[in-house]
């Protein structure tokens, strides 16, 4: 007898409708299992790991008492993984790192607990630390994303662009926008040398734009490339078009191919009047310029922004060659890279 459905094609009304409801609260609560799971499994640790912590500092103990309490927890729970001597180590250094009970329950058991050794391994401050672990748990990063942001110094390039931000925006606005765009921009992840031309870069950008994403970071959604804009029967063509989720406006990205020239604003802000005028709804905030060139005299690009009222910031890109050679073996591969990809909130 056949345990099939008497009628597969007969699908009720509504039917469509509930099982996709189903599979969103089935998938939700294996999401907070395991979200569950993973807090207990890192509060254990940290415990753990201030446990050696205070026995060490208090009874003396040396560092062969690691081996044999691997040892012994290993002789334990044979079915758990996680008491090697070095993950015993790495929870010393967790609650070494993070003493604070109340900052470990709220925010570093969020991430995975080789996320928290990630941290450990590659940053040396507190400060540091946190500001990673931060937007790791804000912007849902894999292991590899992490890893990567952290070896192309994304903290170090995050609100450093040379903008006229707090003079064209509502603070609000102008703070978040001026933390949403870096400098420079890493573009390594296209292969391209410091030879290659705007529209090859360009066309690079839009094949990987995933990966154009991700170091553009969160909130940019890609609306096209080359968009036409018709102004008095004239045609204008725009070379990236993004727009930004939490600040609720377009962003239009130029690509300069060499050193930056006050003229260049010039062709922006015109580009910015036109989006404003042809595309963004009453809804949107004023559109936001962004022009990338290959270098920059900072004080003159603060010149040339000086009596602009539109929203613009300069900033420069980087390709293969600028990448320090200490990582460019570390970093993890284009593949590698979208395949974590898939389950991120860009």
């Amino acid at each position: 007898m056949s345990d099939q459905p008497a009628a597969l094609t007969a699908t009720p009304e509504g039917y469509a409708d509930w099982l996709l409801e189903l599979k969103t609260r089935i998938h939700n609560a294996q999401q907070r299992a395991t979200l569950a799971v993973n807090r207990e499994l890192v509060l254990l640790y940290w415990q753990i790991g201030r446990d050696i912590l205070a026995r060490q500092a208090e009874q003396g103990w040396g560092a062969k008492v690691i081996e044999r309490l691997a040892h012994d927890l290993r002789t334990a729970f044979p079915e758990m993984k996680g008491f090697s001597p070095r993950n015993l180590k790495y929870m010393r250094a967790f609650a070494e790192a993070w003493p604070d009970a109340e900052f470990v329950q709220q925010a570093a058991a969020q991430l995975p607990w080789f996320h928290l050794c990630t941290l450990l391994d590659k940053l040396k401050t507190r400060e540091e630390r946190d500001w990673y672990l931060c937007r790791a748990t804000q912007h849902n990063w894999s292991r590899n994303i992490l890893v990567m942001q952290i070896e192309t110094r994304l903290r170090e390039r995050s609100g450093t662009a040379v903008t006229n931000f707090e003079a064209g925006l509502p603070k609000a606005q102008s703070d978040l926008a001026r933390e949403s765009i870096k400098d420079p921009y890493r573009f390594d992840f296209l292969g391209l040398t410091d030879e290659a031309q705007e529209r090859e870069i360009e066309n690079a950008l839009v094949k990987h734009v995933t990966e154009f994403l991700l170091e553009l970071g969160a909130g940019f959604a890609f609306v096209g490339r080359q968009v036409l804009l018709d102004v008095g029967g004239d045609e204008f063509f725009i070379d990236l078009l993004f727009y930004h989720l939490k600040l609720r406006c377009y962003v239009v990205i130029e690509l300069k191919g060499g050193k930056f020239k006050p003229e260049h604003l010039g062709q922006l802000g015109f580009y910015l009047t036109a989006v404003d005028r042809q595309v963004k709804s009453e809804h949107d905030h004023p559109t936001i310029g962004l022009l990338l060139c290959k270098s920059k005299n900072k004080i003159v690009a603060e010149y040339a922004l000086g009596d602009k009222s539109q929203p613009m910031g300069v900033a420069e890109y980087k390709l293969l060659e600028s990448l320090p050679a200490e990582f460019q073996t570390s970093l993890p591969s284009i593949e590698q890279i979208e395949n974590e990809l898939g389950g991120i909130d860009l």
